[in-house]
């Protein structure tokens, strides 16, 4: 087991998962309080660790650098591998875009503050798109240390930015209790999204090798560290704010102005700014990476250099142009993102791991639970889904 591998591919895992989304947790469970949001951050979590999993049995039968696209093909045919392909390149794509939104205004509003130097503001997005872009079709070693140094230095300011903030909570605040209980099923989509990370699994596993036993830690500990973070981060922002102040500050600008007033510091905001663009770079360069192995698993030639160059362009080009020309378009799509979640993290693992143990497939590694654990986690993905759909339909 080489260790070094092993705590990079931890912490791309927990780096892809803990995005700038995360600072809208509290806003999204303001009116279920702590206690509950913690309860189904810890059920979510360990619905996308056992599915993870999952993906760890499926890829001990198939080749090292096999990608979602290959298993689904040679396990469910051409239908799944369609489905596999449209869920991966909506959810992707869709984020990449938002990202590289993003991220391209914060470097234009750096520059511009900083430097008091004019730009046009798409170069940001293009200068953001162009490093991670590089990073990511060098090789998976280079995310790993990128995303090293940005996640060392995202869990200091999350440190510090916490110490900042501990002192200012009330256990009052802590032990509030959901106003309604359909509340808590409307927020199962934003915080399920909040651990997504399924996508960069292949990427990993091509680094990693087909070590079961690293890859089972990996997936566990990549997770296990957002929930950590999320519950501190809980802990802090319900703690400070009593539910009915979470509730009217309901958007992330005046979230942010209330704490930094409670807490009676000004650097409150300039830490919560710098931790979201830290989140935002990491899980871009996860999501990225992910694309990035995907597409090459079509586009792969001889020429591994003309290869890579092709996958990069097809990688980062389209979500740039989204970013720069119809930002509303791709940022609306989020808003359908968790669909596409579902499938890729919840139902499709699910299928082909019942599909390859129907068919007696020979296992060193296999996932406790049966069927009986299968079937609960269509259930949930279910779910998901149809609270998705209900909200669209302004139900809930």
């Amino acid at each position: 087991m080489n260790i070094n591998k092993l705590i990079g591919s931890t912490l791309i895992i927990a780096g892809t998962t803990i995005g700038a989304g995360m600072l809208a947790l509290p806003i999204v469970s303001a009116t279920f309080g702590f206690i509950t949001s913690c309860i189904i951050m810890t059920i979510i979590w360990a619905f996308m660790a056992y599915t993870a999993l999952l993906m760890i049995e499926l890829h001990q039968n198939a080749n090292v650098d096999a990608t979602l696209n290959t298993l689904a093909y040679n396990i469910l045919g051409r239908k799944g591998q369609i489905l596999a392909i449209f869920a991966m390149l909506f959810l992707f794509y869709a984020l990449c875009a938002a990202y590289i939104s993003g991220g391209g205004e914060q470097i234009y509003d750096k520059i511009k503050e900083y430097f008091e130097f004019e730009i046009p503001m798409q170069s940001g997005a293009i200068i953001f798109a162009l490093v991670i872009g590089t990073v990511v079709s060098t090789s998976t070693r280079s995310v790993d240390l990128l995303n090293r140094v940005l996640f060392m230095i995202k869990i200091v300011v999350l440190v510090v930015m916490l110490t900042f903030l501990m002192p200012f909570t009330s256990i009052d605040n802590l032990m509030h209790m959901p106003k309604q209980q359909a509340l808590v099923f409307a927020s199962l989509p934003v915080v399920f999204t909040s651990f997504g990370f399924h996508g960069s699994i292949p990427s990993i596993v091509r680094y990693i090798g087909k070590d079961i036993k690293a890859l089972r830690i990996i997936m566990i500990c990549g997770s296990l560290l957002p929930l950590i973070v999320y519950i501190l981060w809980q802990f802090v922002s319900h703690g400070i704010l009593t539910q009915q102040e979470l509730v009217q500050n309901d958007s992330l600008t005046s979230f942010i102005k209330a704490l930094s007033f409670v807490a009676n510091n000004g650097y409150i905001s300039v830490l919560i700014s710098l931790f979201a663009n830290l989140a935002l770079a990491t899980s871009f360069l996860g999501v990225s990476l992910g694309l990035f192995d995907f597409l090459q698993d079509f586009l792969s030639k001889k020429d591994k250099k003309a290869s890579r160059l092709l996958t990069a362009l097809v990688t980062f080009l389209p979500p740039l142009a989204f970013a720069l020309f119809y930002p509303e378009g791709f940022i609306k799509a989020l808003g359908f993102a968790g669909f596409a979640l579902v499938i890729l993290a919840l139902f499709l693992p699910v299928a082909m791991v019942y599909k390859q143990r129907k068919n007696n497939a020979t296992y060193n590694y296999k996932v406790i639970g049966g069927n009986f654990g299968l079937f609960v986690v269509l259930l949930f993905g279910s779910l998901i889904i149809a609270v998705q759909i209900l909200q669209m339909l302004k139900v809930i």
